[in-house]
């Protein structure tokens, strides 16, 4: 038998304003370093630039994946559409190594072809990118915690003003010194930061997109569990995965030998699981434990 806990989307308004307020600020922004990147020959400030308009489309993807998310399911999509904000969040981690290394590379090679960089220009443009992206990461601040799709664009905001933070101290020791391989070696300390920030994000989306149990609940934890709801003998056949990155689902079978225990059971159980472990989609199914050759996927390694 199968219960589902509804639980609110009420925030799904106010997470929508976030994500075009994000992508409108960005947007402005990425043009303004683009022309005073070029003008002051920074690669530093260009590199923001780059990371600023992955950025935007992860945003984009995010925004579109939250979206795609909350519609209704089809015969042919029974979950609806709510594993989209699993791949945005998956994607966009993808995309940002990639650029990264791009960043990288252009960095390395200006170390042997040093360029001549505007020191002044750099520091005020990159400024703006402090306060953008910082304020940009405030709008996430409340909701990263509980769904990993905001949670990427929370962790590329917060980290986009750290960047920033950091091109202005380049600007500055470019402006002071005249030494121009300060720029390149920022824009490498720019690429080790997008590298620490995504690989988290990297790692766990892949493994809700390979069904892998979300990392806030311990399986062990939910089967021990289990296991102590009254008149439950003994279980298997036991899966948790996420529907999305803030949905959790959960099958098992369940032996009881005193027979069925009828459907208010079935809800106080899901209810618990709900309570408990934040899982909010269980799907139960009640056997007597009677057969002699047991149920077929009894076995722990099958599926």
């Amino acid at each position: 038998m199968h219960h589902h806990d509804h639980c609110s989307h009420s925030h799904h308004d106010t997470t929508g304003r976030a994500f075009i307020i994000g992508i409108l600020l960005n947007s402005l922004f990425i043009m303004a370093e683009v022309i005073y990147g070029l003008k002051a020959n920074s690669l530093a400030l260009l590199a923001d630039a780059g990371h600023n308009a992955s950025d935007v489309l992860g945003l984009f993807m995010a925004w579109s994946a939250a979206w795609l998310a909350k519609r209704g399911p089809t015969e042919r999509y029974t979950y609806g559409l709510r594993s989209s904000s699993i791949l945005a969040a998956l994607a966009n981690a993808m995309l940002l190594l990639v650029v990264t290394g791009g960043i990288a590379w252009e960095a390395v090679w200006r170390f042997s072809n040093p360029q001549d960089v505007a020191g002044g220009e750099v520091m005020a443009v990159a400024a703006l990118g402090v306060l953008i992206n910082g304020a940009t990461a405030l709008l996430f601040m409340g909701r990263q915690k509980h769904d990993l799709n905001v949670r990427g664009a929370y962790l590329h905001m917060a980290a986009d003003a750290a960047v920033s933070l950091g091109v202005v101290v380049a600007g500055a020791l470019v402006l002071f010194t005249g030494a121009s391989w300060i720029d390149p070696l920022v824009s490498l300390i720019v690429a080790a930061i997008i590298v620490l920030g995504t690989w988290g994000l990297l790692m766990e989306s892949l493994g809700l997109a390979l069904h892998a149990v979300p990392r806030h609940i311990d399986p062990s934890a939910v089967r021990s569990f289990l296991k102590t709801v009254p008149g439950v003998m003994d279980l298997h056949d036991l899966h948790i995965w996420a529907m999305s990155t803030t949905e959790t689902a959960l099958s098992v079978h369940l032996i009881m030998k005193d027979g069925h225990p009828g459907d208010a059971f079935i809800r106080s159980t899901a209810k618990m699981l709900q309570d408990h472990f934040g899982i909010g989609h269980a799907t139960i199914q009640i056997e007597l434990g009677d057969d002699y050759n047991g149920c077929p996927l009894s076995p722990g390694h099958i599926i």
